[in-house]
């Protein structure tokens, strides 16, 4: 008898070992606080200071998640979410204001393990974009929703809505007077200046992929312009072997498919995901003539961030434990690599 059963209780107790057995992933996280981000010089002490410490905020964040076994579609919604809620970017509290004065929001989610995603464009009341984002794609079965009929779904989700009052400071509306002014008299304006974003990217410890982009949009624009973040395929995309967000001027970015271009070239050219990156932001989008920059992380937790202005706020943490802040061009990060012919100092953002 003890014969027998020796081998069926190996049986019954191999695939739980076998499953124990199965060690976690490292955890990969990158975030971005957009593209146009200042040169050295231009930038005042005192909110270098600040955005570093937010920047540094939203990696925690992010990282706790991570850490504790935690989704990477977790992961960066909370990244996210404090990059909104800080002044200093142009997503959430921080957007820039419309050619009318007010501020519009944008923002997008995706899920690399089923394509799932969600996005909201031309908000006026929601607090934290991403999480309207994330319950077009958990509770409804859409991709996209706009403008009021967004906002009224974020009232039956129990999204948090403010007034729209809660989007204004100082600066921007500054900024929109500035920018107002220069267009009035015809002064050449950087088109880097006066736009940015916020995204993140994650591989967590299951090797699940996951990607978030939220935006202000432009300074000064007209007609319900939407940009790329918004946009699933253009600012943000997600698949079993690629996650980015991106940032810069969204018009190129919308005509080049950016985020899904790059993880395509992974998928289908084989390429690996810094050689994909740089084919599209160092090459395809300058010589169309954007500007920008992305953020991403494949299957096995590389990362990667390349733009192509002076500056791009980021931050990341590596397979290995390393992690980093950088806001210039010239700082050493992971993996440099920017422009030559990078735009001139853009405004801080």
């Amino acid at each position: 008898m003890r014969r027998v059963l020796v081998p069926l209780l190996l049986c019954m107790v191999s695939p739980l070992m076998a499953a124990e057995a199965v060690s976690k992933l490292p955890f990969t996280l990158v975030i971005h606080g957009g593209a146009g981000a200042p040169g050295r010089g231009t930038l005042d002490a005192e909110t270098e200071v600040q955005v570093r410490a937010a920047l540094t905020q939203a990696l925690d964040a992010g990282e706790r998640i991570l850490a504790a076994g935690g989704n990477s579609l977790d992961a960066v919604s909370a990244a996210v979410q404090v990059l909104e809620n800080s002044p200093h970017f142009n997503a959430g509290k921080g957007a820039v204001f419309t050619a009318d004065g007010i501020n519009e929001l944008d923002a997008s989610i995706m899920y690399g393990p089923t394509l799932a995603a969600g996005a909201v464009a031309g908000l006026h009341r929601v607090k934290n974009p991403i999480t309207l984002a994330r319950a077009v794609m958990e509770h409804s079965e859409h991709v996209m929703m706009i403008g009021d009929g967004a906002e009224k779904f974020a009232e039956s989700q129990g999204v948090e809505l403010v007034d729209p009052s809660y989007f204004r400071t100082d600066y921007r509306w500054q900024q929109l007077q500035k920018v107002k002014a220069d267009e009035a008299a015809q002064a050449l304006i950087p088109p880097s200046t006066y736009f940015g974003t916020v995204g993140a990217v994650a591989r967590d410890q299951q090797g699940h992929l996951a990607a978030a982009t939220s935006t202000g949009g432009m300074t000064n624009k007209r007609w319900g312009r939407v940009g790329d973040a918004p946009i699933i395929g253009a600012g943000t995309y997600a698949d079993s072997r690629c996650a980015v967000s991106a940032t810069g001027w969204g018009e190129f970015f919308i005509r080049l498919n950016v985020a899904h271009d790059i993880c395509a070239r992974v998928a289908y050219g084989q390429q690996t995901l810094r050689a994909a990156a740089d084919a599209v932001i160092m090459k395809a989008v300058p010589e169309l003539g954007g500007d920008g920059g992305i953020i991403a992380v494949d299957a096995n937790g590389e990362l990667t961030m390349p733009f192509n202005t002076v500056g791009m706020y980021r931050a990341w943490i590596k397979p290995d434990g390393s992690r980093g802040v950088a806001i210039f061009a010239d700082e050493a990060d992971p993996d440099q690599r920017v422009n030559a012919a990078a735009v001139e100092p853009a405004k801080a953002h």
